[in-house]
């Protein structure tokens, strides 16, 4: 850690010793033998991930319809399916000027009722 600033390794300290103090917690109350007469069952209750859950309960309370959101949106469902539709008719159109055109043998054509 020679090529960091002071206050990058004090904040890199920091974080590492808050680590350790969540860690020695969490071990703390997961190891307690009496836990189970405070009503809380056998976990360790996590703020940041009921938190978490939460935001994902209530995330569509919470949309906004933005421009970016709906570029995403048209992105990913609106433009696969029209570049496909697009795509299917203009080989079939020229598919179809072939056969109309004598080009391809009946013999030959992928699909008849014979």
């Amino acid at each position: 850690m020679p090529d960091l600033s002071k206050t990058e390794k004090e904040g890199l300290l920091r974080k590492h010793e808050m680590t350790l103090k969540l860690r020695n917690e969490f071990i703390k109350q997961s190891t307690n033998p009496h836990r189970h007469a405070l009503g809380e069952g056998g976990y360790v209750f996590d703020t940041g991930l009921a938190r978490h859950q939460a935001m994902t309960v209530s995330h569509y309370e919470h949309f906004r319809p933005t421009g970016h959101a709906f570029r995403w949106g048209f992105g990913l469902v609106v433009l696969p399916i029209v570049l496909y539709g697009w795509a299917m008719h203009a080989e079939r159109s020229c598919r179809e000027t072939k056969y109309r055109n004598g080009e391809v043998a009946y013999k030959d054509r992928g699909f008849k009722f014979i």
